[in-house]
């Protein structure tokens, strides 16, 4: 490319979608240490003011509802015992400022005999970015327990 300017408005735009790539990639997996540790102020700010957070175990409207599900009774007994929620590398597929992530997810949780795979889950995070910021708009997950809804949610992100 002969083109200076073209090249440098080339070369900016690559950088764009590195950085916003790195930052959905930071947001996601803020999400498992965050969610471990108990941290549900940490956990909100994740999600927009009205995300929602669409799960097998229930569904939770609002920045509100979501932080107060990690200080649930059910949520503090299952880290108070010792867990871990791992992300999987992320599907990253950015839309101007909207994106779409397809991951797996897996629970792992401490029992009598050590740690074990509690759950493993595909994920759809539909994310949004607010002024300078990407947040949750959605994220819907499904235990990969063979029901045809994680398969299809998995396809949707990789189509």
């Amino acid at each position: 490319m002969s083109d200076p300017v073209a090249l440098v408005e080339k070369l900016a735009n690559r950088v764009a979608i590195l950085e916003d790539t790195l930052a959905i990639q930071q947001l996601i997996t803020t999400y498992g240490p965050a969610v471990d540790s108990g941290s549900a102020e940490a956990v909100g700010a994740l999600w927009t003011e009205d995300g929602v957070y669409r799960g097998d175990f229930g569904e939770y409207n609002g920045r509100d509802e979501i932080t107060a599900m990690v200080r649930s009774d059910a949520h503090q007994t299952l880290i108070n015992g010792g867990c871990g929620h791992l992300m999987d590398p992320l599907n990253i597929r950015i839309d101007g400022d909207t994106a779409v992530v397809t991951c797996h997810s897996q629970l792992i949780v401490n029992g009598s005999k050590g740690f074990r795979v509690a759950r493993v889950t595909a994920n759809r995070w539909e994310l949004v970015r607010q002024g300078s910021r990407w947040q949750v708009r959605l994220r819907v997950a499904r235990a990969l327990d063979g029901d045809a809804d994680a398969r299809e949610l998995l396809a949707a992100g990789v189509s």
